[in-house]
């Protein structure tokens, strides 16, 4: 049975916080990346490039004698979840972070527990049950947790911070991004948050997917690496047609090296292993759920670090996340609890047939 909500609870709760933050961050140096002028599909080579390298040693010697031998099923499995998880993903992410600021895409991420949630259910990796109180509280704890995050973006109210950006080369508020929906272009915001969605929509199916391809292929760091190395192939094959200039790839300071570093080390070695690993223990709605977390991270991020003002609406957000976190947590706990209950019911009614039937 996995691990969820017993020895290992703090462990889990901790890692999905942790790679939260990792996230949050990543919009930051994703945001620092354009702004420089870094071109998207270089950034997203060079970033999948990277963690594949710090991947790759660490998945063949942790993992030699745990890996299930390879098939052409379980590659074509592979390349989906790169198509899905990385090409997808991270494309449409980053196209649509260009029309928009880092709080704002990361407050559209919100709609990721509820997609999550649809998926997992279509597929029964997720119980639901709106009768049962603890089903109930799942679905009322991830609507209030993007209701908060909503609010952080749309209910402003006063300012707490009077933000002066120190870094001027990092500023949010360069002539390709979408901050003031008053007075910017109404297609780019458009076309920012469909791009978003999509992302959205990337990012759900492949958690949802990584859950049975886990069970057939449970070495998570190979998986991981294998996702990697296909990514870097599709994207490879998409520069072929888009960035022909050979310029285009040269790092030209050590601020573009640094965002992809990141990119490459934390936002994508570091993490998709963290993401899987937590998974693997809690189920893909359990680390979706920590979605809004993250949208309070980027606001306190941007407002310190780009510059852009935090107002009261994001501690309200903030609050309502968490009771809607909280809801979650309690109903998938006692929702564990009650299966485990069930179980070990079962296995004592074996027991006693088995042991009634040698008696006779």
């Amino acid at each position: 049975m996995r691990e969820k909500f017993g020895s290992g609870k703090l462990k889990l709760l901790i890692g999905v916080l942790l790679l939260q933050c990792c996230y949050g961050g990543f919009h930051i140096v994703s945001r620092t990346a354009l702004n420089m002028g870094v071109s998207k599909l270089v950034f997203l080579l060079y970033r999948n490039v990277l963690a594949f390298i710090l991947l790759a040693p660490f998945a063949y010697f942790l993992e030699k004698n745990d890996r299930p031998p390879l098939s052409f099923s379980l590659l074509s499995q592979f390349f989906v979840l790169a198509l899905i998880g990385i090409t997808a993903n991270q494309g449409f992410y980053l196209v649509g972070l260009y029309h928009l600021s880092p709080t704002f895409a990361s407050a559209i991420q919100n709609s990721v527990p509820a997609i999550t949630f649809a998926m997992a259910a279509a597929l029964r990796i997720e119980k639901v049950s709106v009768t049962d109180k603890y089903g109930l509280a799942k679905v009322v704890g991830t609507l209030a947790s993007i209701s908060g995050a909503t609010v952080i973006t749309f209910l402003k109210g006063p300012a707490l911070l009077n933000s002066k950006n120190p870094f001027g080369f990092l500023s949010s508020s360069a002539p390709t991004v979408v901050t003031d929906l008053e007075t910017s272009e109404i297609e780019n915001w458009t076309l920012g948050c469909l791009y978003i969605l999509g992302n959205c929509l990337a990012w759900s199916g492949w958690m949802v997917l990584q859950v049975p391809v886990l069970k057939k292929y449970p070495a998570r760091l190979s998986l991981t690496a294998f996702t990697c190395l296909f990514g870097i192939i599709q994207f490879m094959v998409i520069s072929l047609f888009v960035e022909r200039d050979i310029e285009v790839w040269k790092i030209s300071s050590a601020g573009e090296f640094l965002t992809m570093l990141y990119a490459g080390l934390v936002a994508s070695g570091i993490s998709f292993s963290l993401q899987i690993w937590c998974i693997d223990r809690g189920g893909p709605l359990f680390v979706a759920v920590f979605q809004p977390v993250q949208t309070v991270i980027v606001a306190i991020m941007a407002s310190l670090i780009l510059g852009d003002q935090l107002y009261s609406g994001g501690l309200i957000g903030a609050v309502i996340i968490m009771v809607g976190l909280y809801f979650v947590l309690w109903g998938k706990s006692n929702e564990n609890r009650k299966t485990n209950i069930q179980e070990m019911e079962e296995e004592d009614l074996t027991r006693n047939l088995l042991a009634e039937e040698n008696e006779c």
